[in-house]
C-alpha cells in the first residue's frame, strides 16, 4: 500500500495529515521551530531553503513530507555514517527507505533496484557522486521524484566555506530529472551563501526558513595558549571539569595522534580520529564514543559529521578552527541534550598560519592551469565532444582533483563548455548463469548482439571485461544499447556488473577568441576564492581576539542579531581578548639543500609554489607521487607563513640560475 497517497486522501488538510503523521509515525506532539513552516512549503508544492542549527530536526523535514507524496525522495548527502542511521530510524518506524553507498552489499544493492521498480521505496538516500553513475540516472530518469533534498546545501555556493563542485551541477539534474519540488538543508549558512543556494534551486524569499543560531546552554569561552603550554591547559581542562563525553578538534592528523597519547598517558579515556586512519578503525573509534559516557575523541574535521550524541559535555578547539562556518558546525554537536556544555578555544596565533599556508596550497601554479586549459580547449570547434578523468587530469598538471573539478565547472558558468553524462570506461561481468542458458530467452538479433559483447571481452579466470568505448566502434552502435543490455542481465540476475575508470564528458558550448584571456580569468577566478578563504581566516582571528560578547559577534557574522550579550559567553564573564601575536619564523632549509632536492625530484619541485608546498607540509598529486610526502623535511616550515617560504623558494631558484 502506498502510505503517503492513501493518507493523503483521507486528509484533504495537507497540514492536518502532517500533524497526524507526527504523531502516529514519530512519535512526537508537536514540531520544533521552524519544521511546520517548511513542511506547509513543501506540500504547497514549493522548494524550501531551511537553515537550522545543527541537531535541530533538520530531517522531519523532508522525511514527514515523504510520507504525504506519492512519487519518490531522493537525499543527496555526502555523509555515510548520517545516511546509515537515517534509514535505521526510518525502517524501524515502518518506513520504507533505503540508501545507495559505497558499503552498500550485492545483495542489498538488488533488492533496492528491485524495489525502486516496483515504486515501494518513499525515500532513497545517496551521495552526490552517485550522480556520475550513467545506471544510476537512468533509473532516476524512470521515476517520479516528487522531492530532491539537498543536504549540507552550502557546499553548492561557490563562495562558501565548503564549496563542492559537484553540488553545483545538482541544480541540473534538479532540472533535468523534472522534481517536483527541492528541499535545501544547511546549518551554515552566511547571507551571501544563502542566496546563492535559493538563486540556483529557485526557491522564493519566503520559503527560506531560518530558525537562528542562539543556543543557551552553550558556553562558549577563548583562552590565549602558547603552543608549548597548550596540551598542560587542555589537561587542567579535562581534570577540573565533570566527566562527559569530550570531542577535541585539532588541525593536522599528527596532532591528533600526539595529543590524543598525551591525554590517555594523563589517565583519560582518549583516542585519536582521522581521515588518515583506515576506515574499520575510525569506525571502531566512533562507536566506541558514541556507546561510552567519559570517551574523549582527538579528532580532525573529519570527525562530528553526522554524529547525533545528545550528551556531549565539552567541545575543546586544541587549534584554532578552519573558519566561523566550522567552529558554528563543531561546538552545534555539544549540549544536544538541552544541559549546559562548554565549548573552548585553545587560542595559539601559530595556527593562524597553518590555516592560510593549507588555504594558498590549494591555489594551482599559472603554468599548470595554463597547460590545462590547453588540454582541455585548444584546437576544439562548437559542437565538439570530449570526455577526461579528474585523476588524470590532477596527475599530470600538479592540480588536486578538487581543484580540477572547480576549474572544469568555472568553464561550465562561462558558458564555454557544458557537461554531458558521466560514463565509466570499463565493464567487467561475472556469469551467474551459464551463457548459453542466458542467450537462449532471445530471439536471434539480439542474440547475436549479445554473443558479439560477449566474445570481445577479456576472459578472465572470474570476471570478464571489455573496454566499453572499443566494444561500441566494434559493434557500429550506440553506447547507450551496450550499456542497456548489460544492465538488463545483471537486472535479471544473468550475471554481475562491476565498473571502473570514471570519465565526465563534455560539449564545447563557444571556443574562446582569447584563450589567454580565459586563463586570466580563471587566475583572477583562484586568486578571490584564495582571499576569500583568507578573509573567512582572519575572521577566525577577529573573532578570538575581538572584545565584547563572543555569541553575539558570531551571530551577526551569520546576519543574525541577538539584540543583547549572552550574559554567560567568556567576554561577558569577564575574560579578556585572547592575544593572536605572531612570531617571526624563519625557513630552516638552505638554497643549497632545496636545490638539491628539486634536482632529485624536478617534476615534483618545479618552480616556487610546489617548493613551497612541501616545505610547509601541504600535499600535492606530484609531491605524493615522488613520495616526497614521507621525506623527513616534508613540512619542516609548517608554521612559517607562506609567502614567507615562497620568497626563499625564489630566491634558492635565483641562486641556483646564478650558478648555472
Amino acid at each position: 500500500m502506498n502510505y503517503g497517497h492513501t493518507f493523503a486522501r483521507m486528509h484533504p488538510n495537507p497540514l492536518a495529515a502532517a500533524q497526524a503523521i507526527l504523531r502516529e509515525r514519530f512519535g512526537f506532539e508537536s514540531f520544533r521551530r521552524g519544521q511546520e513552516a517548511v513542511i506547509a512549503h513543501l506540500l504547497a508544492g514549493r522548494s524550501a531553503l531551511a537553515v537550522f542549527p545543527t541537531g535541530s530536526g533538520k530531517s522531519l523535514c523532508y522525511q514527514l513530507p515523504a510520507l504525504l507524496l506519492e512519487g519518490l525522495t531522493v537525499v543527496v548527502s555526502p555523509l555515510i555514517a548520517l545516511m546509515k542511521d537515517q534509514v535505521d530510524f526510518l525502517r524501524s518506524r515502518g518506513i520504507e527507505a533505503a540508501r545507495l553507498d559505497s558499503s552498500v552489499n550485492r545483495e542489498d544493492f538488488e533488492d533496492i533496484q528491485q524495489a525502486l521498480r516496483e515504486c515501494r521505496l518513499k525515500l532513497l538516500y545517496v551521495a552526490p557522486e552517485r550522480f556520475s553513475n550513467e545506471r544510476f540516472l537512468a533509473r532516476l530518469k524512470t521515476l517520479a521524484i516528487d522531492l530532491l533534498v539537498i543536504d549540507e546545501a552550502h557546499c553548492i555556493s561557490e563562495w562558501g566555506h565548503n564549496f563542492r563542485p559537484d553540488y553545483l551541477k545538482l541544480a541540473r539534474y534538479a532540472r533535468d530529472l523534472k522534481v517536483g519540488r527541492v528541499l535545501a538543508l544547511t546549518a551554515t549558512a552566511t547571507p551571501a551563501v544563502a542566496q546563492d543556494i535559493c538563486r540556483e534551486f529557485a526557491i522564493a524569499p519566503e520559503a527560506h526558513v531560518h530558525t537562528g543560531f542562539y543556543r543557551p546552554n552553550l558556553h562558549l569561552r577563548v583562552t590565549s595558549c602558547a603552543p608549548r603550554d597548550r596540551i598542560d591547559v587542555l589537561l587542567k581542562r579535562l581534570t577540573s571539569r565533570p566527566a562527559g563525553p569530550t570531542i577535541v578538534y585539532v588541525t593536522l592528523q599528527k596532532t591528533a595522534e600526539s595529543v590524543a597519547a598525551a591525554v590517555a598517558a594523563a589517565g583519560f579515556f582518549a583516542e585519536a580520529y582521522h581521515a588518515g586512519m583506515e576506515a574499520e578503525t575510525r569506525e571502531a573509534v566512533q562507536n566506541r564514543f558514541m556507546a561510552a559516557n567519559k570517551a574523549i575523541v582527538v579528532a580532525t574535521i573529519a570527525f562530528g559529521m553526522g554524529i547525533d550524541k545528545a550528551n556531549i559535555r565539552a567541545i575543546l578547539h586544541y587549534n584554532l578552527p578552519k573558519s566561523l562556518e566550522n567552529y558554528a558546525q563543531e561546538i552545534g554537536r555539544a549540549g544536544r541534550d538541552g544541559a549546559p556544555a562548554h565549548c573552548e578555544i585553545l587560542a595559539a596565533a601559530e595556527d593562524l598560519t597553518v590555516l592560510e599556508n593549507f588555504t594558498y596550497g590549494d591555489t594551482p601554479t599559472p603554468e599548470a592551469l595554463r597547460d590545462l586549459l590547453k588540454e582541455l580547449l585548444a584546437g576544439r570547434s562548437a559542437g565538439e565532444t570530449f570526455d577526461v578523468s579528474a585523476y588524470e587530469l590532477s596527475a599530470r598538471h600538479d592540480i588536486r582533483q578538487l581543484v580540477v573539478a572547480t576549474a572544469l565547472t568555472y568553464l561550465e558558468l562561462d558558458g564555454l563548455i557544458e557537461a554531458t553524462a558521466p560514463f565509466y570506461t570499463t565493464y567487467q561481468w561475472k556469469f551467474l548463469r551459464p551463457p548459453d542458458e542466458i542467450l537462449g530467452r532471445f530471439d536471434a538479433e539480439r542474440r547475436t548482439f549479445l554473443e558479439r559483447i560477449f566474445a570481445l571481452a577479456k576472459v578472465g579466470r572470474i570476471w570478464n571485461s571489455v573496454v566499453l568505448a572499443e566494444v561500441v566502434t566494434a559493434l557500429g552502435g550506440e553506447r547507450e544499447r551496450v550499456v542497456t543490455a548489460l544492465t538488463y542481465l545483471e537486472e535479471k540476475g544473468d550475471l554481475e556488473l562491476q565498473i571502473a575508470g570514471v570519465r565526465q564528458g563534455y560539449r564545447v558550448v563557444r571556443v574562446p577568441d582569447d584563450l589567454g584571456g580565459v586563463w586570466r580569468e580563471l587566475r583572477r577566478r583562484f586568486a578571490a576564492r584564495e582571499s576569500s578563504d583568507i578573509a573567512r581566516v582572519a575572521a577566525v582571528a577577529g573573532l578570538a581576539g575581538g572584545k565584547g560578547c563572543l555569541v553575539r559577534r558570531l551571530l551577526g557574522y551569520f546576519g543574525e542579531e541577538l539584540g543583547h550579550d549572552c550574559g554567560h559567553c567568556g567576554p561577558c564573564a569577564g575574560d579578556p581578548p585572547a592575544v593572536l601575536k605572531r612570531g617571526h619564523a624563519a625557513v630552516a632549509f638552505s638554497s643549497a639543500e632545496l636545490n638539491a632536492l628539486r634536482g632529485e625530484h624536478p617534476r615534483a619541485l618545479d618552480g616556487a609554489r610546489p617548493m613551497a608546498r612541501f616545505l610547509c607540509g601541504i600535499s600535492s598529486p606530484a609531491l605524493v607521487a615522488a613520495k616526497l610526502t614521507r621525506h623527513p623535511r616534508f613540512g619542516s616550515a609548517a608554521e612559517v607563513p607562506f609567502a614567507v617560504v615562497m620568497e626563499a623558494a625564489k630566491a634558492a631558484l635565483a641562486a641556483n640560475a646564478t650558478e648555472e
